[in-house]
């Protein structure tokens, strides 16, 4: 999607300077990176301790899925949020929304660092629990959508997919200062793991929060929405405008991302447990794993992002999504090896093909909707996607392995499969860019 733009009228304002645009990439991904950490210390909780602490059962693995089914309830509030904030950035501004998002996510997160367990006050401590998971999966919801279009937005014309792709960055940090917690905090006895430690990482959350309040304080508002506000373009409702006409486009937008979100949860939640409980792996050694794909990621996200400048979007992201079929089976051979070096290139390779996609989201998606509705409208989508193919992903993932008898291979195929929808997705997208690029250019 590289020549692929905006049918927006509003977007002849001349480019903010790069330094301006360096700035803003900069502190979206510190901020993301916050977010994120946040979101992920509950998925590696999940693979954990929850299932011991929260819902206990006679069944380890039945517990595991317990936690991951909580898990996945953030990722239902999730659009929920991305409605909502989305509508907001789009009537108010992006900085505004980024401020309350990311305080919502902290204090969230550091309640539950002090919540009782089951074991102190019963069956209200999952049901906290998952109300905490809600109102984290609220704040994100609303994240992503302004802290990426800030980044495109403030972006030279030319240069899109790269400065769209830092704030991504922000995903492998997070899960790398969230795993990396969790991988310290297992050097401690069994019994101070379950009664305390876990408990540091949630907690130590608000101090991250603090620092990224301050930076997302000094952003100034997107130039592409200031222009919107000063042609008197704005929608009243955006949200509203956005589903009632690029319903079509938010489907596409959420499709495009099924294969990288599928993967990043299958390789860096469910992987864990399974790591664990079939091969009979170390926690440790699992969590190192998934640190040493994350700083793999962390790298190829800003190459792919200015790759793609010279490759082209779609060219890009088409082999990408074709690379993550064909890498579904192999992933799982290598890693029933049970050989940690096997195993951390096995999930570097196949996070690698997923991060090529991921890079290229936010200027793919926000190439097909008018600035008017963008946050909105690409807010949505992702958010969407976010529920179907992410957060149910370790919980689908673990329901097949228990239908299988523990088996993996219908794992691996179901990791195929969201690579084929995400391959349908993006080739309607380019078709739906098009047209309305030809709509434009004929007003």
């Amino acid at each position: 999607m590289q020549n692929l733009q905006s049918p927006s009228m509003t977007e002849k304002a001349v480019a903010p300077p790069q330094s301006s645009a360096k700035k803003v990439a900069i502190a979206s991904f510190i901020g993301t990176s916050i977010e994120w950490y946040d979101f992920f210390l509950y998925g590696t909780a999940s693979a954990l301790v929850f299932g011991q602490l929260f819902f206990p059962s006679g069944d380890p693995l039945i517990g595991t899925l317990l936690a991951f089914g909580s898990f996945g309830v953030g990722f239902a509030a999730r659009p929920i949020g991305g409605a909502i904030f989305g509508n907001l950035a789009d009537k108010m501004g992006r900085k505004k929304i980024l401020v309350v998002t990311l305080l919502i996510m902290g204090l969230a997160t550091t309640a539950i660092g002090f919540l009782p367990t089951y074991d102190e006050i019963g069956i209200l401590a999952p049901i906290l629990l998952v109300l905490l998971r809600l109102i984290q999966g609220f704040g994100v919801g609303g994240e992503w959508g302004a802290a990426v279009m800030m980044a495109v937005e403030h972006a030279p014309k030319t240069k899109k997919g790269f400065f769209g792709s830092v704030p991504q960055m922000g995903v492998p940090v997070g899960t790398i200062l969230s795993t990396g917690a969790f991988a310290l905090l297992t050097l401690l006895p069994n019994e101070d793991f379950l009664s305390w430690g876990w408990r540091i990482p949630f907690i130590a959350s608000i101090v991250m929060v603090i620092v990224g309040l301050v930076i997302r304080f000094t952003l100034s508002e997107s130039p592409e929405f200031q222009q919107a506000v000063t042609t008197g373009t704005v929608e009243k409702m955006p949200v509203k405008t956005a589903i009632k006409d690029h319903w079509r486009e938010i489907l596409y937008a959420g499709g495009i991302r099924f294969s990288e979100n599928s993967v990043f949860y299958v390789v860096t939640v469910f992987a864990i447990t399974y790591g664990v409980d079939a091969l009979g792996l170390e926690r440790g050694s699992i969590l190192n794993a998934v640190l040493i794909c994350s700083a793999v990621e962390l790298l190829l996200i800003p190459l792919f992002g200015s790759w793609s400048e010279r490759i082209g979007h779609r060219r890009l992201f088409l082999g990408a999504a074709m690379a993550s079929v064909a890498v579904a089976f192999p992933f799982f051979l290598l890693f029933n090896t049970g050989n940690f070096i096997v195993i951390a290139v096995a999930m570097s390779i196949t996070i690698g093909i997923a991060c090529a996609m991921f890079a290229l989201e936010p200027a793919v998606m926000g190439a097909l909707f008018p600035v008017e509705v963008r946050t909105s409208a690409v807010s949505i989508g992702y958010q969407l996607a976010a529920v179907l193919a992410g957060g149910l992903s370790p919980f689908i993932a673990t329901g097949l392995y228990a239908w299988s008898g523990r088996q993996w291979w219908p794992i691996a195929a179901y990791l195929s499969v969201m690579g084929l929808i995400t391959l349908l997705a993006t080739h309607m997208a380019t078709k739906s860019a098009k047209t309305a690029q030809k709509q434009v250019a004929a007003s």
